[in-house]
């Protein structure tokens, strides 16, 4: 019994860490109409489907190509592209290089020999070898033809699924907007342009995929025609480019860059390149990438840039808003952390069909999406769930990040918070929202410990 005592005290201690205990928010009175497990609140995809089309022209195209040991290529990639880093800068390297300089000197005994490091040449060339082992080497991927197909293989189906997702989010939250024109910077394999047109139809008149590889531009054409050059366009309107369109002045309602952050060789020019996103932006931008470390900080480098160091060129003077994940447009807090883990969630989808391939894989993603102006005002503030729920007897914990810019850890029960909220956040999951609103207590109750 007193261990049972001390472990949820323990709890406790967790869910009362913060200043502000979450309570339903009835401002909309959504309750009244809808169900618990179908909460406004939920936003989450069941499961993500590549359309039958686009499945039958990769089957079309790889057999065609018959590339040999197709699996060991597929996982290699995948493998590659999940570890893959940002490259070096060059300020950093020479950061480092003077650091090494100045340790390997101060580490030389005195009575050592005195010319050891007197000739540059020598120290010059120990502080390189050094820095070749400890550095990450980011090279530029060459996409040939048939690194495209091994590409078409390992990513179009999670590429769909997480975009799916995140678009998803927007048509859900936001139902009255209602895009025509799409812009897919780094558009690769044409993943986002079947996710965009599976939510919302012919109502997007004109995509334009920009990639700067022609063969990659190429092969997108080839899926979206089944597989054949003389086949018909699945989705018409699109446009291929291998350059961002120049007019500055030229917007659309979507903007969205799906795993291409990375593919840029230096910050200076992914500043450029989101500054640049950002001015073409009418109603929605969307980044996506890796579930890693590297693809969190990636969003977040791009999320300072949006909405601290601003546009020289300003010709939309709306402000720039962050409309998903984060409740808040705070410092995240998740990199506050000593140990900076990232923010990401998963996509559960059904994988091209290949013998190799399991009936169902999860595809782990981070995101960002950004408003032109405040969208979805009265819900902006609900807290986004950022791990998975654990559903409990009579208790349900929830992490989540706040509209106060911190990190939450609550655990739920239907005395405390009342029967509508508890039965909400049992039916939530890792990337929901919960409809709630922060009070300004966190008093325990003596009956429910007794109870618990």
């Amino acid at each position: 019994m007193l261990a049972l005592r001390t472990r949820f005290q323990h709890f406790r201690a967790l869910s009362s860490g913060t200043t502000a205990a979450p309570q339903i928010d009835n401002s909309s009175d959504f309750l009244s109409r809808v169900p618990h497990r179908k909460h406004p609140g939920i936003i989450r995809m069941n499961m993500a489907r590549l359309p039958q089309e686009a499945q039958d022209a990769i089957n079309v195209l790889l057999k065609k190509s018959a590339i040999r040991q197709l699996e060991e290529h597929v996982i290699r990639l995948n493998n590659y592209l999940w570890s893959r880093k940002r490259p070096c800068e060059d300020r950093d390297l020479r950061e480092k290089a003077t650091e090494l300089e100045q340790k390997f000197k101060e580490n030389t005994p005195f009575n050592s020999d005195l010319n050891l490091y007197q000739n540059d040449e020598k120290l010059k060339s120990r502080v390189l070898s050094t820095l070749r082992k400890n550095i990450y080497h980011w090279q530029p991927l060459s996409y040939t033809e048939q690194f495209g197909l091994v590409y078409l293989a390992a990513r179009f189906d999670g590429g769909f699924a997480a975009v799916s997702r995140v678009l998803q989010e927007i048509y859900q939250r936001v139902p009255e907007f209602k895009p025509q024109t799409l812009m897919d910077f780094g558009s690769g394999t044409g993943s986002v342009s079947w996710a965009a047109h599976s939510i919302w139809g012919n109502n997007l008149k004109e995509y334009v995929c920009v990639d700067s590889s022609a063969s990659m531009n190429t092969l997108s054409e080839l899926v979206l025609r089944g597989g054949s050059e003389k086949g018909k366009m699945h989705i018409t309107g699109i446009h291929f480019r291998q350059f961002l369109p120049a007019s500055p002045k030229v917007q659309f309602d979507l903007v969205v860059s799906a795993y291409a952050l990375n593919e840029l060789p230096n910050y200076a020019e992914r500043e450029k390149t989101i500054q640049t996103l950002w001015r073409k932006t009418g109603g929605f931008l969307v980044l996506v990438e890796n579930g890693t470390c590297e693809g969190h900080q990636l969003l977040m480098e791009a999320r300072d840039i949006i909405l601290k160091r601003g546009d020289k060129e300003v010709l939309d003077h709306r402000p720039a808003c962050v409309f998903a994940p984060c409740a808040h447009q705070l410092k995240c807090p998740k990199l506050a952390e000593s140990s900076q883990k990232p923010c990401n969630f998963v996509q559960q989808y059904q994988p091209l069909r290949f013998s190799w391939n399991q009936p169902i894989h999860w595809e782990k993603f981070s995101y960002l999406v950004f408003s032109r102006g405040p969208v979805g005002e009265n819900d902006s503030h609900w807290p986004r769930v950022v791990a998975p729920v654990l559903r409990r007897t009579r208790h349900v914990h929830c992490n989540t990040c706040c509209s106060d810019g911190k990190l939450h850890h609550d655990i739920i029960t239907a005395r405390r918070h009342g029967k509508d909220f508890y039965r909400c956040a049992r039916k939530c999951d890792w990337g929901d929202r919960l409809p709630a609103m922060l009070s300004s207590s966190d008093t325990p109750d003596k009956n429910e410990d007794d109870e618990n």
